[in-house]
């Protein structure tokens, strides 16, 4: 029988690290802490953050001060996971279990690349629509974490002591079959919605009224499927329509990860999304001409603030 989770590291307290960390020190407060270095520390620690109004002081240690943990969760930005990856090592014990909510679909394999993929189960979020002002993030909808091996057809014991833990906090879960699947869809909803939205300064209200929103959304996603094909990844069209099942539910004032980053005048993860697709095409032999377009508005953008 493998033994319960008890303590977890968040390496990020942006939107998502915030929201998870102050669950879990509401249901769990002896589990739960921050891994922080430098200028983040101080201010985590001065601060703490503040979630739908109430305010949570988690404990903050710096990296060299972290003790193992059972269950890591890793919340940054694309650009910040080599710090990341540095800044956990302390935390990573024998029986530790690393779990990734970040865009994209590499970060798992570059943790695994250092401390070897039995050690990272596979992760995403899906229906959130948090909303981060410098230390407070307010949410209206919590949606779902997705997380597992690879394939799920026969569940892990590590799987299944991250779902039990997860039910003891309340924080709702789902294990895929194929998570590989289940990766590439949030990164095509990530590639459609997040680029689209930053680009137009759209919110989630606007998405779902702007036919020319939902246009270029479709165009840059249809990239995506295409993209995924060639390398047999079971996307297809019908996958756009499950997104708007998803955009249905979240806040009508709730804004996309990467709007948030271009209002705030931070540097936005475009490399990740449509510089990865762009990639992948050229290997490919496949055209990505919307997400060049989406690429290179967004660096512009990125430059002009």
């Amino acid at each position: 029988m493998s033994k319960a989770i008890k303590s977890v590291a968040i390496i990020g307290a942006g939107a998502l690290g915030a929201v998870y960390g102050s669950i879990l020190h509401e249901k769990l407060p002896q589990s739960v802490c921050f891994i922080a270095g430098g200028r983040r520390h101080d201010l985590l620690k001065s601060q703490g953050v503040t979630v739908n109004g109430r305010p949570y002081k988690l404990p903050v240690v710096r990296p060299d001060e972290a003790r193992l943990a059972d269950l890591i969760i890793v919340a940054v930005k694309h650009h910040h996971l080599d710090q990341a990856i540095i800044d956990m090592k302390n935390a990573v014990g024998e029986d530790t279990v690393i779990l990734s909510v970040m865009n994209g679909i590499d970060s798992e394999e570059r943790i695994g690349a250092v401390y070897g993929m039995e050690k990272v189960v596979y992760g995403l979020t899906l229906g959130i629509d948090a909303v981060r002002d410098g230390n407070a993030v307010t949410f209206s909808n919590l949606g779902r974490i997705l997380f597992g091996e690879r394939q799920n057809y026969v569940v892990s014991n590590r799987v299944l002591r991250i779902g039990k833990f997860f039910t003891r906090a309340g924080i709702i879960h789902e294990i895929p079959q194929d998570m590989i699947r289940s990766l590439w869809f949030k990164f095509m909803i990530n590639v459609g919605v997040n680029q689209v939205s930053a680009v137009l300064g759209a919110n989630y209200g606007t998405l779902r009224r702007s036919e020319h929103a939902q246009v270029m959304m479709d165009s840059a996603m249809m990239e995506v499927i295409t993209v995924a094909r060639a390398m047999d990844i079971s996307l297809t069209e019908n996958d756009i329509s499950e997104w708007y099942k998803v955009l249905a539910q979240v806040g009508e004032t709730g804004k996309t990860s990467m709007l948030q980053d271009v209002e705030a005048g931070r540097k936005t993860e475009v490399e990740m999304l449509a510089g990865t697709l762009i990639n992948l095409g050229e290997r490919l032999g496949i055209s990505t001409p919307v997400n060049q377009k989406l690429f290179d508005e967004l660096k512009r953008i990125e430059s002009s603030r």
